[in-house]
């Protein structure tokens, strides 16, 4: 058994269940379905989750993902009384996600109060390959005694966000003798579920029964000493996002699997992992075998996020693994986990700019509202594109006043980071017909913006009351990160529509004035970048305490909103942000000086801030913080935080350990358009090897502290820059290196 493959919770304890329900998720990109168990505890927060079901509840300001109908909850009685492990004795509990398979198992060996001891096996899957089929089974074994046991399980319309009911029911019922159906509708946005599933008993009898928003399968059978019981259950899912009948193509589905068993389905969704694994995996050979784990957590976790199988949708900050932010889409998407997608597998990113495009016309009205021309995207949305920024946060406990969220009104960056990954997709894919067309139409929109979006003073341009990356900062301006990727993304617009022979002169006038006259921020003689006007003129108070307790706003305790925004903290990566984004900007020194000055004053308080800074850290040749940013962003979902992960997955995080290991010590960069590479392995890691997609080459890149070594397999010449030499090859490169 592989461990870097196998995510493992070695004991029961409530206080880690909604970590573990999420860690643990099983999911496929259509569908997601937290880890919660099969009975129920206190304060277990269960979810299912199908990309792009969102709905807004009565009186809400936003929509969000829809918690739907649960399929994988039990209630289990043995002797007439209900099994949870808060009562009899725990003799043994491990639950393991096989990453590798996309299964999760759970077995355990109890005894209730009466001494009859029983072995427990759960197991579930959401299929690889049929999107909309899931799969569970329980085997149960009385290893001493003879038990009566019933097992409830069906589907359970209760469910709801965190008590917030989304859907109605229409309809239920049981058809083809032991097949359940449930038709469920969304209140507002009025799309219709259709649920089908199917439970087989190895012995025993079963019947039915509905009520309450339920429609449940009850099965009986008596245990005799040391013979396995074991109920299988398929489940299928389908919206009226896909179909016109969602419920009859569920059923449909669950026929068309006749005696199918659930090991032979599992199988089939394995082979379909298997070729995920065979196409993307990272193979890190390190003393330190938590990387491994991390990584290959990573992968697992940016596949099941991604809605593949629909270019509508984009990725939530939660993927679909919790309800938190609403299940909303951010700039993470673009920025922190499309490169993932990029260099793998670059037709699953256009689908992510697709997404941008389908919806460029509620960025076009945003703007137009906030008086504004070209697009101004929004800084939270789901499936319509539409603004869903919440206009309140919590309440401060210190103040007792809800505090605005100002994202929205002045988190204009967004708009860049499209544009500048639009430029990255293309300058890795050479897809030149969604360039010329979706491409290029974002790239102007967003010129559009930035041009609309200065303030003239003293015959500069200006970018005012703006929030950069550090969103403990707000309305501040000339944000240093905003300025300077404005200025790429208006430069690069320009650059494309000459190249596609795009004559809007006006547009090109306005640019070309906007680059000639936009205020961009320089080192003072301290060689220092200001974060923006005001940063470095704010007072400085002692972080340690914060620093310690990263990534729990604990600051918000001490200090209102109002008050962190007048001093010099950062809950977050902002100007290193930029360095990363543009290594050549500045110098190495300037960059190296910034680096370790704003880390002082950064928090760390999101969980975006680490690997981006170990990126930064290692091309200035800071091997040992490299590795240790790394290894701390590692532990923003792993580490030991019983809470860190409650509300969902850090999608994004998840991401940017894959842009810290390929974009940080494996040096993969793109220099005068070629693909280029400079690693520089941390000590621990004897050697890595991972696949790149560049210009459609699939190619294998193998790397070790003394060597380089590139191969593919299509026969055509290809030019990389490796340790800054131009070197050509056909089928493969093997070069010696010295590392800085």
């Amino acid at each position: 058994m592989n461990l870097t493959n196998r995510l493992i919770e070695k004991k029961f304890d409530l206080n880690t269940i909604n970590k573990y329900a999420t860690l643990m998720v099983v999911g496929n990109g259509y569908l997601g379905i937290r880890a919660a168990l099969e009975e129920n505890y206190p304060e277990q927060t269960r979810g299912f989750y199908v990309a792009g079901i969102y709905n807004k509840a009565p009186g809400d300001a936003s929509t969000e993902i829809v918690n739907l109908p649960d399929v994988c909850g039990m209630k289990i009685e043995i002797d007439g009384q209900t099994f949870s492990l808060l009562n009899g004795k725990t003799h043994s509990y491990n639950r393991q996600l096989d990453l590798a398979t996309g299964e999760c198992v759970r077995t355990i060996e109890w005894e209730n109060e009466y001494g009859k001891k029983f072995s427990f096996v759960f197991r579930r899957f959401a299929s690889k390959q049929q999107l909309h089929l899931i799969g569970s089974k329980l085997t149960v074994t009385c290893l001493n005694d003879h038990a009566d046991i019933t097992i409830h399980a069906g589907i359970d319309g209760q469910e709801t966000n965190h008590g917030k009911q989304h859907t109605i029911e229409k309809d239920v019922r049981v058809t083809d003798g032991n097949l359940m159906q449930g038709l469920y509708q969304t209140v507002e946005s009025e799309w219709e579920i259709g649920i089908a599933t199917r439970c087989v008993a190895s012995c025993g009898e079963q019947d039915f029964y509905a009520g309450n928003r339920q429609l449940i399968a009850r099965n009986k059978a008596k245990l005799a000493p040391g013979v396995a019981y074991s109920v299988e259950k398929l489940s299928a899912v389908h919206t009226t996002l896909e179909c016109e009948h969602p419920c009859a193509e569920s059923v449909a589905l669950i026929q068309s699997l006749g005696n199918a068993s659930y090991q032979s389905l599992r199988d089939q969704s394995a082979r379909s992992w298997q070729s995920v694994w065979d196409q993307k995996s990272m193979t890190l050979t390190s003393t330190n075998s938590f990387d491994q784990l991390a990584i290959n957590f990573a992968l697992y976790h940016l596949e099941i996020m991604t809605p593949f199988h629909d270019k509508r949708m984009s990725i939530a900050a939660k993927g679909l693994t919790g309800e938190g932010y609403k299940g909303h889409v951010f700039w993470d998407t673009e920025l922190f986990i499309a490169p993932f997608h990029l260099y793998t597998h670059s037709d699953n990113m256009k689908r992510l700019l697709q997404y941008r495009y389908i919806h460029l016309q509620g960025a076009l009205d945003k703007a137009k509202r906030n008086g504004y021309e070209g697009a101004l995207f929004p800084w939270e949305s789901a499936f319509t594109g539409e603004e869903e920024t919440p206009e309140f946060a919590a309440i401060n406990i210190k103040t007792g006043k809800r505090q605005p969220v100002a994202s929205a009104a002045a988190e204009h960056h967004i708009v860049a980071d499209i544009a500048y990954a639009t430029v990255q997709y293309y300058l890795v894919s050479q897809d030149h017909t969604f360039m010329k067309k979706e491409g290029l139409t974002l790239l102007k929109e967003t010129t559009r913006f930035w041009v609309s979006r200065t303030t003239e003073k003293n015959g500069r341009l200006m970018l005012e009351n703006v929030i950069g990356p550090d969103e403990y900062t707000e309305y501040i301006d000339n944000n240093a990160y905003t300025n300077y990727l404005a200025y790429y993304n208006v430069e690069r617009t320009l650059h494309y529509m000459a190249h596609f022979g795009d004559t809007d002169r006006e547009l090109v006038a306005r640019a070309k004035d906007f680059l000639e006259r936009l205020y961009l921020p320089k080192p003072n003689n301290e060689l220092i970048i200001p974060q923006d006007d005001q940063f470095l003129s704010k007072p400085c108070i002692d972080l340690s305490q914060y620093k310690e307790s990263q990534g729990s706003q604990g600051i918000l305790l001490d200090y209102s909103r109002h008050e962190v925004n007048e001093l010099q903290v950062l809950k977050q990566a902002d100007l290193v942000m930029l360095f990363y984004l543009m290594p050549d900007l500045f110098s190495e020194e300037i960059v190296k000086q910034n680096l370790f000055f704003y880390e002082q004053r950064t928090i760390h308080d999101s969980s975006l801030s680490k690997a981006i800074h170990a990126i930064v850290a290692i091309r200035c040749g800071e091997k040992e913080a490299a590795y240790q940013f790394f290894q701390e962003a590692c532990l923003i979902d792993l580490g030991g935080n019983p809470h860190s992960s409650d509300t969902g997955i850090h999608a994004a995080a998840l991401g940017s350990l894959w842009l810290a290991t390929v974009f940080g010590f494996a040096g993969i960069s793109i220099t005068d358009e070629k693909l280029a590479i400079h690693p520089n392995l941390p000590a621990a890691w004897k050697e890595m090897r991972f696949p790149l997609q560049w210009h459609k080459e699939q190619l294998v890149i193998t790397l070790s502290h003394d060597k380089i070594e590139v191969s593919k397999s299509s026969g055509t010449p290809l030019t990389v820059i490796i340790a800054g030499e131009v070197c050509e090859f056909v089928d493969r490169i093997e070069k010696k290196i010295c590392e800085a």
